[in-house]
């Protein structure tokens, strides 16, 4: 026990705090590349892409620190979740990897600067969409039999899925249409504010799409939402989505510039908590539990002390990063 509360679930906390977190920081850096073909010059390509990348390989620190964290004190959940989903992780992490390296490559040909503007963009949409199905995959359930994944090699592709997948990718062109809107000025910033109008709407449409048939996935979600106290939070949510909807487009319509930005991060901060109480105590819906899915105490006490030490120090790199690298971009000298 710490601090009254069972080991394993202080983990499930801070992986899902890491996952969050990398939501929200990669996921408009991957909206940045998901836009990246609507620029309207190479100079906007380059204004776009140097918006991200100075800080672009710090913010996938947290998918590493979610992912080893699930395999340090989660092994059984990730010997589950690995070969349920190993195509769409596997192709998650190339397009990473191919995203990666464009950062690096465009900057240095100019006879297969094309060739590295398609690996950003087409990197980006990959990695939202299998981000997205992924999602998509472990709320409809994923079956096991003596703790041991039982289901077949295409049962993460499902119409649920896929309409998590397309989701994610308007929800994270939505960030990232909200960042430019923030870093950049004039003609492209404009640009932006209308994509991000749109794609709000968008975004939103598929958040109220996902949002209706979730509960059918599962009996127990259908009865966490719908019976009391859950029903009461099926009021607030809807609630609060809308007064952050409202205040994004208010914000774009303003011209303000930080504002639909905090907005837009703030639906997805909803959206993961309302996934957040449908998992809850699951680890892996439907059957496996937060409690059944964790190592042994002595490994979770071992890794929890680095763990607490290390990401105080993520955090504080992250922060002096994006305050090193804070206001708008200026097209001839950079950041000022």
């Amino acid at each position: 026990m710490f601090l009254g509360l069972e080991l394993s679930f202080i983990w499930a906390g801070l992986i899902a705090f890491a996952v969050l977190t990398y939501v929200v920081l990669d996921g408009f850096d991957l909206g940045v590349g998901i836009l990246f073909p609507l620029a309207r010059s190479e100079q906007d390509r380059d204004l776009m892409m140097n918006s991200v990348a100075p800080i672009w390989d710090g913010n996938e620190t947290w998918l590493v620190l979610g992912g080893g964290g699930l395999f340090a004190v989660f092994p059984l959940a990730y010997a589950i979740i690995m070969p349920a989903l190993y195509m769409p992780i596997i192709l998650m992490l190339l397009a990473l990897i191919f995203r990666g390296v464009a950062f690096e490559y465009r900057w240095r040909t100019a006879r297969w600067k094309r060739v590295w503007d398609a690996a950003f963009f087409c990197g980006s949409v990959i990695a939202a969409f299998c981000q997205g199905i992924t999602l998509g995959a472990l709320v409809q359930g994923v079956e096991i039999a003596d703790r041991a994944y039982a289901g077949g090699w295409w049962d993460w592709l499902t119409p649920f899925s896929l309409l998590t997948g397309v989701a994610v990718v308007a929800g994270y062109a939505l960030l990232g249409a909200t960042w430019l809107n923030m870093k950049l000025e004039n003609r492209i910033q404009r640009q932006m504010q209308r994509y991000a109008w749109w794609l709000g709407a968008l975004t939103l449409v598929f958040i109220g799409a996902v949002s209706v048939l979730t509960p059918f996935q599962d009996a127990s979600y259908f009865a966490r939402w719908f019976n009391l106290p859950g029903s009461a939070l099926t009021v607030l949510m809807p609630v609060a989505v809308l007064g952050t909807a409202f205040r994004l487009f208010r914000g774009l319509n303003d011209g303000r510039d930080v504002q639909p930005f905090l907005a837009a991060l703030t639906l997805f901060v909803l959206c993961f908590v309302g996934i957040g109480i449908s998992f809850y105590p699951n680890m892996i819906p439907p059957g496996l539990t937060i409690a059944a899915a964790a190592a042994p105490d002595e490994s979770l006490w071992f890794a929890l002390v680095g763990t607490l030490v290390l990401i105080p120090l993520i955090l504080g790199y992250t922060a002096y990063a994006y305050w090193v690298f804070r206001g708008k971009i200026d097209p001839a000298a950079g950041y000022h």
